[in-house]
C-alpha cells in the first residue's frame, strides 16, 4: 500500500513539475555507482523480508532517473576533485583541480550562481568540509590537498550555511608552515561555528551565518560510519534537517543546499560491502528529510541525486549465479570499526590472545561459524593471518585510500565478501556510469543519459540561475 501511495504521488507531483525551482537539494553520493545502489536495495530486500528482489530506496522510486558520464579533462577516470569541479561548475578540469580549470583559473560554480541570484546557500557532507566534493562548490585552488587554502575560501564565497566532519588542516598551510587557526577568521568574517547538533540548536537562531562541525574531540576528517554509530554521534540527516532549518530562516527567495554522502567512497575505498550498503542507506535517510520538505513544497522544489563516480568496481555477484548478501547483516562494524576492536583485543589480552579468543571475537563481530557456516578455505586464511600477526607478530597493516587496517581485520571483510558473493575490482576508482535521480519543479530536464557536466548546467536552468 506504501509503494502505491509513493506511485501515485510521484505521478501527480510529475505533472507539475514544470514550474521554477525555488529550492534545490542537490545530492551527492560519492564514490556511488550502479551498483551500489543496486546492491542496497537487494541487500535490503534480503534481510527485511527474506526475500530475492530489492527493496527500493525512495531515491530511487523518484519519476526521473537516468545516468552520467564521469571522465575527467585529462583522464577517462576522474578523481573527487575534477568529479566534483564538474558537477558544480559544468566545466571539465584535471584531476586534483577545485573548481579551476587547466589553465588554473577560477570557474564559477552553481552554487555561486544560487548566492548571487539572491538564495541562500548551503555545503554540506559527512567528511571535512574541506574534502573535494564540497571545496568544489565554495573553492578554487589549484590543488584539493590544499586544505588550509580551501577553508581560507570558504568565508570568501560568503555561503550562509556550511557542515561536515570538521577541517583537516585548520593551522598549517599547504607548504607545511604553521598558519593563523582559521575558527578566528570565520568568527571575523560572520560564521558562529557550533559543534555538534545540540550546539547548533542552541546557537541557529542569533546565528546570521552557521559552520556546524562535529563535537570537539571528534574526529574532523568525517562523521562515523552509520554501522559504527553511537548515540550522540552527528548524522547526514541531522545535517541535512539543521541545513533546512537555518536556510529557511527569514528567507523568502528560496536556497541551494548540496549534501555530499561523502563515505560511501571510503567504505569502496576499503571494498567494505556490509559498510557501503549502510552508507547508501544513510544517504537515503538523509534525502528523505529533504523528500520531507519538498512534499510541502512539490511546485517550488527540485532534489537531484547523483554521484561523482564509482568506486571500488563493486560486483554483485562472483561466478556463482547466487548472492548471499543477508550474510553482511552479521557484520557489527566496519573494517576500521573492526580494526580498532582486533587492537583492543591485543591489548586487553596483553599480546596473549589465542586462536579460540579469535574465533569468539569474530563469530560475534561477523557471524563466522555462529551465524553461517565458513569453509575450510575460508577458515585456513583466518588461521594463518592469526599465526603471522598474533603468534609471530608479524603486523603489517593493510591501506586503503583512507584508513589502515589490522590485517586481520582485512582478512575478515575478504572472507565476509566471498561469503556474500561480493567482488571488487580494486581500492580505486573507475570509469563506471553513475546514477541521477530528480523530482520536482525542473526534473524534466533530466530525462536521457548526460555527462556529469550537464547536471549542474540543468540546476541552473531549471532555477533560473544565470
Amino acid at each position: 500500500m506504501k509503494k502505491l501511495i509513493y506511485t501515485l504521488f510521484f505521478v501527480l507531483i510529475s505533472v507539475v513539475a514544470n514550474g521554477q525551482a525555488k529550492y534545490v537539494f542537490y545530492f551527492i553520493g560519492d564514490g556511488m555507482g550502479v551498483n551500489q545502489v543496486n546492491g542496497t536495495e537487494m541487500y535490503q530486500a534480503e534481510i527485511q523480508s527474506g526475500r530475492i528482489g530489492v527493496e527500493p530506496l525512495l531515491f530511487t522510486q523518484f519519476p526521473v532517473a537516468t545516468m552520467a558520464t564521469t571522465f575527467s579533462a585529462k583522464n577517462s577516470v576522474t578523481d573527487s576533485a575534477a568529479a566534483g569541479t564538474a558537477l558544480a561548475t559544468g566545466k571539465k578540469t584535471y584531476n586534483h583541480a577545485i573548481s579551476v580549470g587547466e589553465d588554473k583559473n577560477a570557474i564559477q560554480t552553481v552554487a555561486e550562481k544560487a548566492k548571487k541570484a539572491g538564495k541562500k546557500v548551503g555545503v554540506t557532507t559527512s567528511v571535512s568540509v574541506d574534502h573535494a566534493t564540497p571545496a568544489a562548490f565554495y573553492a578554487h585552488q589549484p590543488d584539493r590537498n590544499r586544505y588550509y587554502e580551501i577553508a581560507l575560501d570558504l568565508p570568501k564565497a560568503n555561503f550562509d550555511f556550511y557542515a561536515g566532519g570538521g577541517f583537516l588542516k585548520p593551522t598549517t598551510s599547504f607548504d607545511k608552515k604553521e598558519a593563523p587557526s582559521i575558527f578566528p577568521i570565520f568568527e571575523e568574517a560572520g560564521y558562529t561555528v557550533a559543534r555538534g547538533y545540540n550546539d547548533y540548536k542552541a546557537k541557529a537562531a542569533k546565528a546570521e551565518k552557521m559552520i556546524l562541525i562535529q563535537e570537539e574531540g571528534a574526529n574532523p576528517s568525517c562523521l562515523p560510519y552509520a554501522i559504527d554509530r553511537k548515540e550522540g554521534d552527528l548524522t547526514l540527516a541531522q545535517i541535512t534537517e539543521s541545513a533546512i532549518d537555518f536556510l529557511t530562516k527569514d528567507n523568502k527567495k528560496g536556497f541551494f543546499l548540496m549534501v555530499e554522502g561523502g563515505k560511501i567512497d571510503w567504505a569502496c575505498h576499503a571494498n567494505d560491502a556490509a559498510t557501503v550498503f549502510n552508507e547508501v542507506k544513510d544517504m537515503d535517510n538523509a534525502i528523505k528529510v529533504a523528500y520531507e520538505f519538498y512534499k510541502k513544497h512539490p511546485k517550488e522544489t527540485l532534489i537531484v541525486v547523483t554521484a561523482d563516480h564509482e568506486t571500488g568496481g563493486i560486483v554483485l555477484g562472483t561466478g556463482k549465479y547466487e548472492l548471499n548478501l543477508s550474510a553482511l547483516q552479521h557484520q557489527k562494524h566496519s573494517a576500521d570499526g573492526l580494526s580498532q576492536r582486533i587492537s583492543e583485543l591485543r591489548k586487553s589480552k596483553g599480546n596473549k590472545v589465542t586462536w579460540e579468543d579469535m574465533k569468539t571475537f569474530l563469530s560475534e563481530e561477523m557471524g563466522f561459524w555462529k551465524q553461517f557456516p565458513i569453509s575450510w578455505e575460508q577458515e585456513k586464511k583466518l588461521r594463518d593471518e592469526f599465526e603471522k600477526s598474533f603468534v609471530k607478530n608479524k603486523v603489517v597493516f593493510a591501506e586503503s585510500m583512507y584508513s589502515k587496517s589490522e590485517p586481520m581485520a582485512a582478512r575478515a571483510k575478504e572472507v565476509m565478501d566471498e561469503i556474500a558473493m561480493v567482488g571488487w575490482v580494486s581500492g580505486g576508482h573507475s570509469a563506471g556510469y553513475v546514477p541521477v535521480f530528480a523530482i520536482g519543479a525542473g526534473s524534466q530536464l533530466f530525462g536521457e543519459k548526460i555527462d556529469n557536466t550537464e547536471i549542474p548546467k540543468r540546476i541552473a536552468k531549471a532555477a533560473g540561475y544565470k
